[in-house]
């Protein structure tokens, strides 16, 4: 279900450890179905979790380490990164099918508010609010196959 090796390892051993700590709930009739309801619903928990549904950057894991509040020195190193970055997000809104390559670049690159570009581009802000939201999904699929390659 996850699509993700470790993660379904992850999920296998929350599943036998609930299964484990409530064993005195468990009436003893139909263990395989009640363990499968167990897992799935671990499955479906780890699918809707918010670290899921961010967009990976390279620098996510510096600033991870980094902790909240800190923010990193103006290193040329530092600055080098976060151009790759920004030119890496650039290349991949780009590479989206129309209409959702100019909003990805407005709202992710250039860093636009939604109702900024819903009265650039003469449109409504919830018709932006889902071009984004499909958007993102798209620019999820592409860092998604980044990753597994």
């Amino acid at each position: 279900m996850t699509a993700d090796y470790f993660a379904s390892e992850d999920l296998t051993q929350e599943t036998f450890l609930s299964a484990y700590n409530h064993l005195k709930d468990f009436d003893g009739k139909h263990e395989k179905a009640w363990l499968c309801r167990i897992a799935t619903n671990k499955c479906l928990d780890y699918m809707q979790s918010a670290g899921r549904r961010s967009i990976p950057t390279e620098d996510t894991g510096i600033e991870e380490t980094m902790g909240r509040g800190q923010r990193f020195d103006n290193t040329p190193e530092q600055s080098c990164l976060e151009e790759e970055v920004r030119e890496t997000l650039l290349t991949r809104c780009r590479s989206l099918k129309p209409p959702y390559d100019e909003i990805a670049k407005a709202y992710y690159y250039d860093e636009m508010d939604v109702s900024e570009i819903a009265a650039l581009r003469g449109i409504k802000v919830k018709t932006v609010q889902t071009q984004i939201y499909r958007a993102r999904s798209m620019l999820r699929k592409l860092y998604g196959k980044e990753k597994g390659a």
